[in-house]
C-alpha cells in the first residue's frame, strides 16, 4: 500500500492499519479469480521462471526499440514464452493442486518451446512452401494445436477449451452437418496448419496485439507499480474519499478508475487496489462479499478507462485501422459513466445500512501527497501527451517506461535498484 518506506508513508500505513492488507493470494481466493491461482515456486524453479520472464520482456523492449520481425517471427516466440510460463506456473485442471512442477509438465513446455523455435528456425522453409506443407510442417502444427488447447483449459477453463474443439472438428466434419452448416470439410493436415503456421489462426491479430502493443503497456504498468506511483495514486484516492458516507467503497470506486488509466486490466487492478480497500470496507462494517463485489465491478472498469486499456482496444485499432487514441477518446465518456454508476451504488448501500466513513485522522494526507510527490504523475501525463501528438503505443509505451525511471531517481525512496528493474521484468 506505501511508496516504499518513506517516514510519511509508514504514518500512513500506521492509520490505514486498521486491518491486516490481503496478499494477492487471499484476494484471488474472496474474488475467486483464475488469474492469481497460479503455483508459488521455490528454488531452482523459481529463478528459471524468473529468467525466462525477463528474457521475454527484454526481446519485447528490443523490438518495440529496433522494430518487431517479420509477422510470425514476432508471434511464434511471445506465445512460446506464454505457454512454457503456463505450463510451469499453472497445475493441469485434472490434477491436484501443488506447487511442484510436474513431469508432464516439463514435456508440455518442451513441446510449447519445441512449436515455437520451429517458426524461427524453418521460417524460410515455411514461407516457401506457403500451403504446400511438409509432413513435419503437418505433425508440428498438429502439437501446437493440442498444447494450446491444453493451455487454455488450464488458464481459461473447460468452456473456452470446449468452444475451440467444437469449431475445429466442425471443420473436419463439414460433410455429416445438416442443411446450411454443411461444408464439404477439410482434412486435419489443412486445418492444423492454417491455424498455426499462418497469420489467420492462432497467430492472428489478438497474437500480432498482444506481441506488440499489449506487453509494452504491460511492462509500463508494471514498473509504475515497482516504482510506488501505483500506490500513490492509491494513498491520493483513499485520502480524498475516506472520510465521506461509506468513504472505503468510494475510495475503492476512485482507485479503481485511477488504477485503469494505468493498467488495463481489471486483475491487475484487483491486486493493486484490493489489498487496501477491501480491508478498509470490511473494517467500517461492509460485508465482505460487498466488499468483493464493489472491487471487483470497480476493477472491471479499469479496461475502459483511457489512455491505457484492456486488449480490446489495441485489437480495434489493428482490425478498423482506427489511431488508438482515437479509441481512448471514445472510451472515455463510457468509463466514466460506468464509474459514476458504482460510486452511486455504493453510496446508497452505505447510506442504507447507516455505514460512515473513516475519521480524517487516520487516512493518508492526500494534501501532503500531491504537494510533495506531484512529480510521481508525469509519467502518466508524459504517455497521454505522446499518445495525443501521434507518437504509436509501441514508441509511446517504450519511452514511458524509461519516463518512469528517471522520474523514480528523484526521490531514493521511489528510486529503482537493479533488483527493482529485474522484478519488474519479471512481473
Amino acid at each position: 500500500m506505501s511508496l516504499e518506506k518513506g517516514e510519511h508513508e509508514d504514518k500512513i500505513e500506521e492509520k490505514i492499519g486498521t486491518e491486516r492488507e490481503l496478499t494477492p493470494e487471499e484476494i484471488a481466493a474472496q474474488m475467486n479469480d483464475a488469474d492469481y491461482s497460479f503455483r508459488r515456486l521455490g528454488g531452482f524453479w523459481k529463478k528459471f521462471v524468473t529468467v525466462i520472464c525477463v528474457i521475454w520482456s527484454l526481446g519485447q523492449l528490443y523490438t518495440a526499440a529496433f522494430g518487431t520481425f517479420p509477422s510470425t517471427l514476432q508471434r511464434a516466440p511471445h506465445l512460446g514464452f506464454a505457454l512454457v510460463l503456463i505450463f510451469l506456473l499453472y497445475p493441469a485442471k485434472w490434477a491436484k493442486r501443488t506447487n511442484q512442477v510436474q513431469w508432464y509438465d516439463l514435456i508440455l513446455a518442451g513441446l510449447a518451446a519445441f512449436c515455437a523455435l520451429y517458426h524461427v528456425v524453418c521460417y524460410e522453409g515455411i514461407i516457401e512452401r506457403a500451403g504446400d506443407y511438409s509432413q513435419t510442417d503437418v505433425i508440428v502444427s498438429i502439437i501446437a494445436v493440442l498444447v494450446v488447447l491444453e493451455a487454455t483449459w488450464r488458464i481459461a477453463g473447460t468452456v473456452i477449451t470446449m468452444m475451440g474443439v467444437i469449431f475445429l472438428t466442425y471443420a473436419y466434419f463439414g460433410p455429416q452437418m445438416p442443411g446450411f452448416l454443411a461444408h464439404p470439410g477439410f482434412y486435419v493436415s489443412r486445418i492444423t496448419t492454417f491455424q498455426w503456421l499462418g497469420t489467420e489462426g492462432i497467430l492472428g491479430i489478438p497474437m500480432d496485439v498482444s506481441s506488440t502493443f499489449i506487453f509494452l503497456f504491460m511492462i509500463f504498468a508494471a514498473f509504475l507499480k515497482k516504482s510506488g506511483i501505483g500506490d500513490w495514486m492509491t494513498n491520493v484516492a483513499v485520502g480524498i474519499t475516506g472520510s465521506a458516507t461509506g468513504g472505503p467503497a468510494k475510495a475503492a470506486v476512485v482507485s479503481s478508475a485511477l488504477q485503469g488509466t494505468i493498467s488495463g486490466s481489471s486483475v491487475a487492478n484487483v491486486v493493486g487496489t484490493g489489498s487496501v480497500t477491501i480491508p478498509l470496507m470490511k473494517s467500517i462494517g461492509y460485508r465482505p462479499e460487498f466488499a468483493g463485489a464493489v472491487e471487483a465491478a470497480a476493477s472491471t472498469g479499469g479496461q475502459l478507462m483511457p489512455p491505457i486499456m484492456g486488449a480490446a482496444a489495441f485489437v480495434m485499432t489493428e482490425m478498423l485501422d482506427i489511431p488508438y487514441w482515437e479509441i481512448a477518446k471514445a472510451a472515455a465518456i463510457p468509463a466514466l459513466l460506468y464509474f459514476t454508476g458504482i460510486f452511486i451504488s455504493v453510496h446508497m448501500e452505505a447510506k442504507r445500512t447507516g455505514l460512515k466513513g473513516i475519521p480524517k485522522e487516520k487516512l493518508p494526507d492526500w494534501k501532503h501527497l500531491l504537494i510533495h510527490q506531484w512529480y510521481l504523475s508525469l509519467p502518466l501525463v508524459g504517455i497521454i501527451v505522446m499518445l495525443t501528438v501521434g507518437f504509436t503505443p509501441m514508441l509511446a509505451a517504450l519511452l514511458g517506461v524509461g519516463l518512469i525511471i528517471l522520474i523514480a531517481m528523484i526521490n531514493p525512496k521511489t528510486r529503482l535498484g537493479l533488483r527493482d528493474l529485474i522484478d519488474g521484468l519479471e512481473d
